[in-house]
């Protein structure tokens, strides 16, 4: 049975806001969690893999400082099912997986699936700033949409479950399991503008380890976070940092589990 990493120190810049990480023992789970203050010399973009990738290989090709995992997949097609914009293109469309939009159990959903949450990069003039808003949701007036990534349900302030189709309780459905603890990766902005970014992973001695999604939105209201949103979890949960890889699912035997991902959130320097 492997044990966790241990944390790793904090990353100084030689200007500007420092990116600050801790690592937080929660009650069942191990909290990681990323600081990229607003104003500084870090960007907060998604990348997209053709075919499924892990975070330490996107790592080695952007050579960022930070990666975690993002958007929902199929692992069947591995075809997205979360919208992707990079550089204000569509590079990622849920409507082009036929597995998604042809099936009939999710039917009654469709159009909630297709207007889900997203975290979006704006250029306001010549400021950077971040949101958490639904697909369908206009830019603020002045500001050019960048680069967005899709995911949900939304966190903060309000928990949308039902709203974002992920749980129907007259039909029985929650396609998260959003009671049940797992692990979890979510993305959430303070009032100052400071973009934080959080992986929970299950701990390795623990039974039912992890954490809800209420809980996840407590949680993440605890940093500070005014508006967040949930990414894909599970055996997707994983981050790289400064040469380290973290992964958040964990098998029968004890071992995190190192699944590849479609999406990912990189932390870079602009």
């Amino acid at each position: 049975m492997r044990s966790l990493p241990t944390p790793i120190p904090t990353v100084a810049v030689s200007a500007g806001k420092p990116i600050r990480y801790e690592q937080r023992t929660l009650p069942q789970s191990i909290a990681n969690i990323l600081f990229i203050p607003p104003n500084s010399r870090f960007l907060v973009t998604p990348a997209l893999s053709e075919k499924v990738s892990t975070v330490e290989k996107f790592a080695e090709k952007y050579k960022a400082i930070a990666i975690f995992n993002a958007g929902f997949f199929d692992p069947a097609n591995q075809k997205t099912t979360s919208y992707v914009i990079i550089q204000g293109k569509l590079v990622a469309d849920p409507k082009q997986n036929d597995r998604l939009v042809n099936n009939p159990k999710l039917k009654p959903y469709l159009g909630k699936i297709l207007n889900r949450t997203e975290f979006r990069h704006y250029l306001c003039g010549q400021n950077v700033k971040y949101d958490i808003a639904l697909h369908n949701e206009s830019a603020p007036v002045g500001c050019q949409l960048v680069d967005s990534i899709g995911a949900g349900p939304r966190l903060l302030p309000k928990l949308t479950l039902v709203e974002e189709g992920f749980v129907d309780n007259a039909n029985k459905r929650d396609a998260l399991g959003s009671n049940q603890p797992n692990a979890r990766t979510a993305v959430g902005i303070t009032r100052d503008g400071s973009v934080v970014l959080v992986m929970v992973a299950q701990k390795p001695s623990s039974g039912a380890s992890g954490i809800s999604l209420p809980a996840l939105a407590d949680f993440m209201k605890t940093l500070g976070v005014e508006k967040a949103m949930n990414l894909d979890g599970g055996s997707s949960s994983s981050l790289y940092y400064k040469g380290k890889t973290f992964y958040g699912k964990i098998d029968l035997e004890g071992n995190f589990i190192k699944r590849p991902v479609k999406s990912v959130l990189l932390v870079q320097q602009k």
